[in-house]
């Protein structure tokens, strides 16, 4: 057997026309790049924020492997359901304030070997009430000093200088670290100096001719006007967005991050 890994990691999936771009493609892309796992930030299925329990069955069962999430992690209950559950493969950034339900990283088999995946929330231009992200991920990687395998990060922030940021801290001690939160596919896919490999922002799987999601109509007049907007998530152009990781096993090194920019 191959001791190359193939890793797809997807930007957040955006609301129903996420959910069917991803049930109708995901597994040509799946097929056609010979993935081994299936990786996507999942806090925007339902409705364009949040998560419920149907949408996370709907992408788990058209091909998803593991959800992460983000500062919607918790904007509907029915999140709950997952978390008493006990379902392994929805994670919650590592960062939240102690005490909160949920688990904040997962290692899981693939073939011969495991991969540690692992969420985090950035705190510049977003919600601060979590911890350092780069002091966390410190105390995972201590934890897991002895761990032998990938090591794969979605960041989930808002400003670019964060993610670069942390990026560059650690690059050489992880394997991957995916930037997720503005929807928006960055173009600056590459590997890191040290080994790691890096983009400061996955993209989204949803609708490609959108504001970020949602429709113009819902947020024109918060941007002209500074009045209040209700979000209505937009149906057209849906795309996938994020990138495809190539991993020696054997070098434990990656050969190569490609983006993956699907309009259909």
């Amino acid at each position: 057997m191959s001791d190359i890994y193939k890793f797809l990691f997807l930007g957040d999936i955006f609301g129903k026309t996420g959910r069917e771009v991803i049930k109708e493609h995901l597994n040509e892309i799946k097929k056609q790049n010979n993935i081994d796992l299936t990786i996507a930030n999942v806090e925007n299925l339902a409705h364009g924020a949040g998560i419920n329990k149907k949408g996370f069955k709907e992408v788990i069962d058209a091909g998803v492997d593991i959800g992460t999430s983000g500062n919607h992690h918790f904007q509907r209950k029915d999140v709950y359901k997952l978390i008493e559950d006990g379902i392994p493969n929805l994670l919650m950034p590592a960062n939240y304030p102690e005490g909160v339900p949920g688990n904040r990283f997962g290692i899981f088999k693939v073939r011969d070997i495991e991969v540690l995946i692992i969420n985090l929330h950035g705190q510049v231009l977003i919600n601060q009430n979590f911890s350092n992200p780069f002091k966390t991920l410190e105390r995972i990687l201590r934890k897991f000093c002895d761990f032998n395998g990938p090591i794969l990060v979605d960041f989930h922030a808002e400003a670019t200088s964060e993610k670069r940021a942390m990026s560059l801290y650690f690059d050489g001690k992880i394997t991957g670290l995916f930037g997720t939160h503005t929807h928006i596919q960055t173009a600056d896919n590459r590997i890191l100096p040290k080994g790691t490999a890096y983009i400061t922002d996955l993209g989204m799987c949803g609708p490609y001719d959108s504001v970020i999601g949602i429709t113009l109509d819902s947020v024109i007049d918060n941007f002209l006007y500074s009045l209040p907007s209700k979000f209505e998530p937009a149906t057209s152009q849906p795309s996938i967005q994020g990138v495809i990781l190539e991993y020696s096993a054997k070098d434990k090194a990656v050969n190569s991050i490609e983006r993956v920019l699907k309009i259909y």
